[in-house]
Order: C-alpha cells, then structure tokens, then sequence
C-alpha cells in the first residue's frame, strides 16, 4: 500500500493548525492511505508545536530558516512513497486524497493541485483575488507550474530536482514546479474539489504587505532562470506600469494635464485586460471591476518589489579586481 508524508509548514499558526490538520487526517483515513503527518515548526511562540504534536504529528523545531528550507526539512524525515505540501491555513475536502489517487491510478499527472478559494466571510478584496486565481484554472489542465498551498506528488519526482531552492525566500514554488516542468512531470490543476484558504487578508495593509513579499523574489527567480516570455511578461509589465506614472507625473510638472489624464487612463489598460482574460470574470463585471482595481495596485507593487530585487542582487554581486 502506498504511504503519503503531509508536510505542512508553520510558524504560529494556532489559529489554523487544527483545522488544517485535522481535515489532511480525514482526507488520508477517507481514501485509506497510510499516511503521516510532519509539521517543521519556524520556533513558533504561540503553542503551534504542542497543538501539532497533541493531534499525532511529528513536529521538526527548525527556527530562523525560510519556507523553501522548512519544506525541505519535512520531506528529508518523509518515509512516505508520495509527498504532500499543504499551508498551515488550508482546510481541505475529505476527498482530496482519494483524487490523488484516482490521478495515479489514472497515470494522469506526476503533481497535482487543487483550486483554493476563500471563506464567506472574507473581506471583498481577499475573496476577488482568490477567485482570480479559480478563474485561472477553472477547467483541468496541465502547467508549468502550481502553487503548493496544497501540491501532491511523486518523491521521486520531488528527489530528482532536488527539492526547493533553499536560497530563495519566496517563489521558492514557482521555481520547484518550473524544475519539475523541465525534467518532464506532469503538472495538473483540478478546479473541483477546491480547497479553502483561511489565510485571507484582513486589511488592506496586510494584503499590499502580502503581495510586497510575493514579488519580492522575482529578481532572484529571474536570474535563477533562463529568460523567457513567461518569466519576463509580468515584471516587465511592472516596470512599464511604473514608467507610464512616471510619463503622468512629468506631464503634471509640465503643465499638460489632459496629457497627464491619457497616460493616466493608458495605465489601467493592462489592468483591464488581465481582469477580462479569462471567461469567468467576463460573466461576472462586479468581480472584473475588483479585479482590475486589484491588479492595478498589484502592479504598482510588483515595480517596487523588482526595484529593490535588483537593488539587493547589484549589493551582493561581488566585486572584480
């Protein structure tokens, strides 16, 4: 019989642990995997470890060490066949599980991922991002890449491109999949089950904060891989989003404001259109209309993530001669 470690990282996580555990235990017990449960803790302070150990799971005190690392530490413990890396904060149906292994036994995919999406009960903001991210894969698919709030796959897999980049602090799964990718696994994206995300944002303080350190890592992903369309669409949108506010600026400075309100309105185009790409939105305007304010900032975000990435890359180079 197959054997399944689930690996989920945290760092004071009380408030989700529970449920996040408890769920992974019912989706195992479901589909009658054996199954073990590893929480590497980042030296948690609010009695994330005794909640873990209390609910049956191995619990690695590895405090000072980034996601990338915490990951790694989990599955280096794993003695299961299959890994799975699911977030402190995701609750996941009881049949997760069982259609992973409906996806093995298919021979479908070597990875997958469930769409997650947000409770009723968070903020407009929080829920449009996430159904941002089901109006992306709103029909099963094969990828290049899948976020690991909640990723099963084949150790194997995980072994031969050895596991995540421990020098990156953040899109260490990005590049975890594109490796992945490269090496010829199948990536596939299921929108049903979804999964619920717990770790919604509640202000908007903590989401521009969230979306800062998202990006924050895209200098170090770009020089960690080739250069392509697909790594350098988005930050080069970013750059020319923040030189479109630039133009704007000037314009004001210049005395030509009906100029100024052109670029201005020019600078929410590519907003639009990222919010009207998929189907989805296009049926719901209300969630176009948050989608495209979202982007918006998120892009002017993104430019200052990219401007610091490269700032800290530049310190670092080390010097000739």
């Amino acid at each position: 019989m197959k054997r399944i470690s689930i690996i989920v990282p945290a760092f004071n996580e009380r408030a989700h642990l529970p449920r996040t555990l408890e769920a992974a235990r019912r989706a195992a017990e479901h589909c009658g995997l054996e199954y073990e449960l590893i929480v590497p803790d980042n030296g948690s302070t609010d009695g994330s470890q005794e909640i873990a150990r209390s609910l049956g799971a191995n619990v690695l005190d590895c405090p000072g060490i980034s996601i990338a690392a915490l990951r790694n530490r989990g599955a280096a413990v794993a003695s299961g066949d299959w890994l799975a890396f699911l977030d402190a904060d995701m609750e996941v149906p009881i049949d997760w599980l069982s259609t992973w292994c409906r996806v093995r036994a298919e021979d479908c995919a070597d990875v997958l991922g469930l769409v997650h999406r947000p409770p009723a009960q968070a903020p407009w903001y929080a829920r449009a991002w996430l159904q941002r991210v089901a109006a992306e894969r709103d029909r099963p698919a094969l990828l290049d890449w899948l976020p690991t709030a909640n990723l099963c796959l084949e150790r194997e897999c995980f072994e031969r491109v050895g596991g995540f980049d421990e020098s990156l602090h953040t899109g260490e799964d990005k590049d975890l999949c594109l490796r992945l990718s490269r090496s010829g696994a199948r990536l596939l994206s299921l929108p049903n089950p979804t999964v619920l995300n717990w770790g919604f944002e509640h202000s908007w303080k903590e989401w521009l904060g969230k979306e800062l350190w998202r990006q924050s890592g895209q200098a170090r992903l770009l020089r960690k891989n080739n250069a392509s369309l697909r790594t350098l669409r988005f930050p080069l949108l970013a750059a020319g989003h923040w030189l479109l506010a630039a133009l704007t600026l000037l314009c004001l400075a210049l005395g030509r404001p009906w100029l100024a309100v052109g670029l201005f309105a020019l600078g929410w185009l590519p907003a639009l259109a990222m919010a009207l790409r998929f189907h989805y939105n296009r049926q719901r305007p209300l969630l176009a209309l948050h989608l495209t304010v979202l982007h918006w900032l998120r892009m002017h975000v993104a430019g200052i993530a990219l401007f610091l990435g490269l700032m800290d890359l530049t310190a670092r180079r080390p010097s000739r001669g």
